[in-house]
């Protein structure tokens, strides 16, 4: 037996590991956890991507299919019929079509609606924050006062039907309204921030309210102290589905 060389083992493993070899095993853990933030961030944006083009534009597509299949926007009376959802002419009161009634309006018109969070939650899409906490997206359809501009260059409100998107996460927000418009724009084109960027004393370009730095029950705005473990805020975002 080699005993000189085992002594030398013995004294090597007793001296524990060299400044180098500790740096060495920091650098890896760091690149290991590195690789994991990455890969968990391109795998929610994939998840937003879905949650854009499937289900938002899927209730879209619901909501031109039930208004080709049955003559009327959804909520709308078919014998006497005013274009707009439940019949909120003015679009003044917070007249929505959700949930059970939205879904039973869409199966009875014949009209396939996006799977959503399951069976009889089909207007609801369940998906992960930035901090990794559960946030859930519900769908609407509603009449509101859309902030437009006239041929003569003037600013009106005119009575538009919307889907109403709840609980947007800010980078949900700006997904959704990248893949409609061509500008991340919150009070113009056919995605806006509604009701405080809806005023039609503001004509100017403006940017969303909110950014990830915002929590839920942070007060005025939304916003509160920036916790990894904490709720983003959420707002709600308006699609115009009028022309």
């Amino acid at each position: 037996m080699n005993t000189k060389h085992t002594r030398l083992s013995v004294r090597r493993f007793q001296a524990g590991f060299s400044l180098v070899e500790l740096s060495m095993v920091l650098i890896v853990i760091a690149v290991i956890a590195g690789a994991v933030a990455v890969g968990a961030d391109v795998q929610r944006n994939a998840s937003y991507q879905r949650m854009g083009s499937s289900f938002v534009r899927g209730w879209q597509l619901a909501y031109l299919s039930h208004k080709t299949k049955s003559g009327v926007v959804v909520g709308d009376s078919q014998t006497s019929p005013t274009g707009f959802v439940k019949q909120n002419t003015t679009g003044a009161d917070n007249n929505e079509s959700c949930d059970v009634p939205l879904r039973t309006a869409m199966l009875a018109a014949g009209v396939d609606i996006p799977q959503g969070r399951t069976q009889g939650k089909e207007s609801a899409y369940a998906y992960l924050d930035s901090n990794g906490n559960p946030q859930e997206l519900q769908v609407c359809f509603r009449a509101i006062p859309w902030l437009t501009e006239t041929t003569s260059g003037t600013w009106v409100d005119q009575v538009r039907n919307v889907m109403v998107i709840k609980q947007a996460t800010p980078d949900v927000a700006r997904l959704i309204d990248s893949l409609v418009d061509t500008a991340r724009d919150a009070r113009f084109g056919k995605v806006r921030q509604y009701p405080s960027l809806g005023s039609i004393a503001g004509t100017a370009p403006a940017n969303y309210g909110m950014d990830n730095t915002c929590v839920q029950g942070g007060g005025p705005g939304g916003c509160g102290t920036a916790l990894d473990e904490a709720q983003v805020a959420t707002m709600t975002l308006y699609y115009v589905m009028d022309n």
